[in-house]
């Protein structure tokens, strides 16, 4: 996969939504035109319009920084996600609006040439269908705001590793990611995860990143929250892009340190079980514009399981290449908002990662056979842009590990 600045890759889902709404509000816009036959009704098509595009380009432009700069207090995102929240339901709606008129067309059609069909005008059945096709967006979206975001769940997944020392049979690892602590995941939140997370009685403890998403957010609070973590051989975690972002790397590390959390910054930690050892790796967000996993190779030890703290997946194929037998990720929050139609996956995640949600192997023909490397990718806490989760509800993870 061709690699994009990492700038650009980041406004990638916010690129695609704002235009495709702009372009689709556009066509029906144009559509309903050529049907307005007074100047009043072309008049209030043309200022909707007016009104809708410039709101969306607001939302858009509140994605920088320095334009989010000139609000004061959490204005910025709440406009914002108020905005995309706009952007997504208008896209559904235009597309509604073209296959009901496409509907009605082949309806039409088929009356004019077989003198059969459904007279959808006269049942009402258009009016009861479009009502609910329009409803179905406002309704899903509000599921997603109101109720799938706030569902934390515990998941848990077996991870086969050939060779694994029988010291390491059953060692549990717990992962907190993608916290984004801001207006929309607040203290309490974190604190009910936490505590799911200590319920699983973990050797290890593990956070991969994105505590906030922006400077503003409540950094303090998202430690302390996280000092509350146990986990029999400690607390340790990567930085997210969003630490690099929001400029405050070395704040998180040593932050971090004072509360027990160590942050592995391209190192590594060497922790024994029994006879045998766990070696934790650790390295900064890696940036899409530039090699991945640069020296990595060097902190893997021979003889040792190897595993690898990274918040983006997309490092998996040259991490399975240096020998990490695991490599645990975030970044993805399992595609934020996902769509399945016909058997496909549609979310923003896929257009920069293969590797979106969940567990992913490579070598030994897929299997958890010798040579081979799995990638676990979790679906993390928080949101980013708009405050709504569908097809994909935020997690605390179990990961145990198993001899093969």
């Amino acid at each position: 996969m061709k690699r994009v600045p990492d700038r650009l890759a980041s406004w990638i889902p916010d690129i695609l939504l704002f235009t495709f709404a702009l372009l689709a509000q556009a066509a029906v816009v144009v559509t309903m035109l050529r049907r307005a036959q007074d100047r009043a009704r072309r008049r209030a098509v043309w200022g909707f319009f007016a009104i809708s595009s410039s709101a969306m380009a607001l939302g858009f432009a509140l994605r920088s920084t320095r334009v989010a700069e000139m609000f004061h207090g959490n204005w910025p995102i709440w406009i914002r996600a108020l905005l995309f929240a706009w952007m997504l339901v208008a896209l559904c709606w235009a597309l509604t609006y073209v296959v009901l008129r496409f509907a009605r067309r082949v309806a039409r059609w088929s009356l004019a040439r077989y003198g059969s069909g459904v007279n959808f005008e006269r049942r009402g059945f258009i009016r009861t269908v479009s009502g609910a096709l329009y409803a179905a967006p406002v309704a899903a979206l509000g599921y997603a705001v109101v109720l799938e975001r706030r569902n934390i769940s515990l998941r848990e997944h077996e991870i086969s590793i050939a060779g694994l020392p029988m010291d390491l049979d059953g060692l549990r690892l717990v992962q907190i990611t993608d916290i984004h602590m801001s207006a929309f995941f607040s203290r309490r939140q974190l604190d009910y995860a936490v505590a799911m997370a200590n319920e699983t009685r973990a050797h290890v403890a593990l956070v991969t990143g994105d505590l906030i998403t922006g400077a503003r957010d409540p950094l303090d609070s998202c430690l302390a929250g996280l000092k509350a973590l146990r986990a029999e051989a400690g607390l340790f975690g990567c930085m997210g892009n969003h630490e690099i972002y929001a400029r405050v790397e070395d704040r998180v590390e040593q932050a971090g340190a004072q509360q027990g959390l160590r942050f592995l910054r391209h190192a590594n930690i060497t922790l024994p079980f029994g006879a045998a050892r766990l070696n934790l790796a650790g390295v900064d967000y890696q940036r899409l514009s530039q090699p991945y996993l640069v020296d990595a190779e060097k902190l893997v030890i021979p003889g040792a399981c190897n595993i690898l703290l990274s918040h983006n997946p997309d490092v998996f194929d040259v991490a399975a290449r240096q020998g990490y037998d695991l490599t645990i990720s975030g970044h993805t929050h399992g595609g934020q908002v996902r769509v399945e139609i016909l058997g496909a996956d549609f979310n923003a995640a896929r257009f920069y990662t293969p590797y979106v949600d969940g567990l992913y192997r490579k070598g030994a023909a897929g299997n958890a056979g010798k040579g081979s490397s799995t990638i676990f990718v979790s679906r993390g806490l928080g949101t980013i842009g708009i405050p709504a989760r569908l097809g994909a509800p935020p997690e605390v993870t179990l990961l145990r590990l198993r001899r093969v």
